[in-house]
Formats: structure tokens, C-alpha cells, sequence
């Protein structure tokens, strides 16, 4: 069984930076890409940025330049650096990883979410 499991979500007033994580534990054989979802109340989840197992990159055009994402494949961990928040992204960001496991199958995993609320 694999989980994932996000932190570092909270409290940031608009412009103020907040750091994400999510530690994939469990029978992991490796991990392929791993993402950053977010969904505001009424709205569908959107896709943040997403990071493959060689590094490579890739952002949604409204954090362009604002969030970096990047991975420890050691610790199986992902991370989304977040510099000058705007109130309106304020949602729940989940984390999403393609995973092998030891039996070699393939699965997709979400973590439960943190929840990001920024104030004006």
C-alpha cells in the first residue's frame, strides 16, 4: 500500500510565500511524475504543476514565475514552493503521483489535501 501525505499548507496574507510538501511512503518501486492539484470551493481541481522523474518541469500559465516545484526522489518527497500569493488561490492543494510499486503495476495516488487560504 502507498499514501500520500501533504504538509505546510495554512494561513499567508496576499504576497507572502508558503512551502508544500508531500512524502510518498509505502511499497514503492519508483516514481514517475508527481503533481500539485489545487480546487477553490466551486470550482474544478486544476492542474498546478507537475515534475517528472528526471526533473523536468511544467506549470499552469497563472503561477508561471511565482511556484517551483521540485522533488527528493530519495525521500520519495515533492515540494511547491509558493511566492506572492494571491487571495484567489486560496483552495485545497492536493498532491498526485504516478507510482510503481514493488509488484511493478502501475497506480495513480492522490493525497487527502491541505487546505491554503490566503488573506488580503
Amino acid at each position: 500500500q502507498v499514501q500520500l501525505v501533504e504538509s505546510g499548507g495554512g494561513l499567508v496574507q496576499a504576497g507572502g510565500p508558503l512551502r508544500l510538501s508531500c512524502a510518498a511512503s509505502g511499497s514503492i518501486f519508483e516514481i514517475n511524475f508527481m503533481d500539485w492539484y489545487r480546487q477553490a470551493p466551486g470550482k474544478q481541481r486544476e492542474l498546478v504543476a507537475s515534475i517528472t522523474s528526471g526533473g523536468s518541469t511544467s506549470y499552469a500559465d497563472s503561477v508561471k514565475g511565482r511556484f517551483t516545484i521540485t522533488r527528493d526522489n530519495i525521500r520519495h518527497t515533492v515540494y511547491l514552493q509558493m511566492n506572492n500569493l494571491k487571495p484567489e488561490e486560496t483552495a485545497f492543494y492536493y498532491c498526485n503521483a504516478e507510482i510503481v510499486v514493488n509488484t511493478k503495476s502501475v497506480y495513480n495516488y492522490w493525497g487527502q489535501g491541505t487546505q491554503v487560504t490566503v488573506s488580503s
